[in-house]
């Protein structure tokens, strides 16, 4: 319906899982599962606790929104990523995380999309697409990503736009990683995608002399804190 991400690190292959047995909802990491997420990011990155939580969120959100992301860059069709619909397990410390979705996880489409015409019980038809993007935003961040960062949050007192502002540059990211396949202008892409997020004011888009973009953050994700420090290419401490 919206491809496959069989050699993507994060994701289940094929994106849906069928076999459900050994995953569990997301939907516990704003709760009992947060433990869980950010003791294994402070043992894959031998972070202090707020580093920890910071990179457990950048990763967690990058391969999150990716599904919907890259579906709506490529064929304007949003799978409705909430806390229920989506997956995950630990077994591979490589990407922290990886996420599934549900099978009977619905996709938002438009009216004119072929799958509108298919009265498949999944497929929700949304009248434009700033209702799609509503839908976007409704399921990823409302229902999904605000809960738990409200959790981290109270839990180690990062501020919300340093963990916003990583949202906003995984959104930049996947679209930017994948602008050779996909239509239309990246960046026109990635400034609706933000606004949608209300995000818009905390990455800004940079074209090196080839016109190539890249992004430059205004927050830190607060990798230069690990034992061995990281600054990110687009990190805002470059600039200071």
């Amino acid at each position: 319906m919206f491809g496959t991400s069989t050699e993507i690190p994060g994701l289940a292959p094929d994106l849906v899982v069928h076999d459900t047995l050994s995953w569990r909802p997301t939907s516990l990491l704003a709760g009992e599962g947060l433990d869980l997420l950010l003791e294994s990011a402070g043992t894959r990155w031998n972070a202090q606790p707020h580093a920890a939580a910071a990179l457990a969120w950048k990763a967690y959100t990058y391969w999150l929104a990716l599904p919907a992301v890259l579906g709506y860059a490529s064929a304007r069709r949003v799978p409705l990523l909430t806390s229920t619909n989506v997956l995950m397990h630990f077994r591979d410390p490589r990407p922290l995380v990886t996420l599934g979705l549900r099978p009977d996880t619905p996709v938002a489409v438009l009216p004119n999309d072929p799958l509108a015409l298919t009265g498949h019980p999944r497929i929700r038809v949304v009248p434009d697409e700033e209702a799609l993007l509503a839908e976007f935003r409704r399921s990823l961040l409302d229902e999904h990503l605000t809960p738990l960062l409200n959790a981290i949050h109270d839990r180690v007192r990062l501020g919300k736009r340093t963990l916003l502002g990583s949202l906003a540059s995984g959104v930049a990211y996947g679209v930017l990683r994948s602008a050779d396949v996909l239509p239309g202008s990246s960046a026109d892409t990635i400034t609706r995608l933000h606004e949608a997020l209300g995000v818009i004011d905390l990455v800004e888009l940079i074209a090196d002399e080839s016109g190539k973009l890249d992004v430059q953050r205004k927050t830190c994700c607060l990798a230069f804190t690990l034992p061995t420090p990281k600054v990110c290419r687009g990190c805002c401490i470059k600039s200071h």
